[in-house]
């Protein structure tokens, strides 16, 4: 796991990457929104800039690093400092929870699904998006991993592993849906919500908390 140092001080360039990647962006995020409820109360679990939770209504965000913590509540979002493998909320506080590209930067994506079972109600809905390290945009990030600030020490997953994730830790899987189908360099434009997995690099899972 890269901790929080790359976070902390190199946050302007995490947010470099959707200036120059806006289509690959927008398409995450509009991947996103159908499965993301309008109602109840939501938590992004790894909110990071505020970049998903804003746009999509979810207004409280952890995240252990505070210089991400100061970009999302510039987004308006409320922030509470802490990791994802122990929340610090009291158990049943939310309708729905939201990660983003947060599972290959936790020490323990099992500890954090737990936790984020334990902090959903009963039949709570959790919204995981995450780049699938089969696909040829995740094969890439893989290819120059050792190069990268944030990604040298992630550890991507695949469509499987982390259906087997969400089933071992007390989840119901309800969706799947993909986007980013081309490499990041070709994509001009917005690209459109498919239903499934295997083929997008950007991968929305949708799951109930049992």
């Amino acid at each position: 796991m890269p901790g929080t140092a790359p976070f902390d001080a190199h946050s302007r360039r995490y947010e470099a990457w959707f200036d120059r990647h806006p289509m690959a962006y927008l398409s995450e995020l509009l991947a996103l929104r159908p499965f993301v409820p309008w109602q109840g109360r939501g938590i992004e679990i790894g909110v990071g800039s505020g970049r998903f939770a804003a746009p999509l209504g979810i207004s409280l965000g952890v995240d252990p690093s505070m210089a991400m913590l100061t970009l999302a509540a510039e987004r308006g979002v409320s922030v509470v400092a802490g990791r994802a493998e122990r929340l610090p909320f009291a158990g049943g506080q939310f309708d729905h929870a939201l990660v983003v590209t947060t599972l290959c930067f936790v020490d323990s994506p099992a500890q954090m699904l737990a936790e984020a079972h334990r902090v959903l109600v009963p039949g709570g809905r959790l919204v995981v998006g995450f780049v699938d390290r089969r696909s040829p945009i995740g094969r890439d990030y893989l290819r120059h991993q050792a190069e990268s600030v944030f990604y040298a020490q992630a550890t991507f997953f695949d469509t499987r592993e982390v259906e087997d994730l969400l089933l071992t830790n007390g989840f119901r899987i309800q969706a799947w849906g993909q986007t980013l189908h081309r490499p990041l360099a070709e994509i001009r434009r917005i690209e459109p919500l498919r239903a499934g997995r295997g083929e997008g690099a950007f991968v929305v899972v949708a799951a109930e908390r049992a």
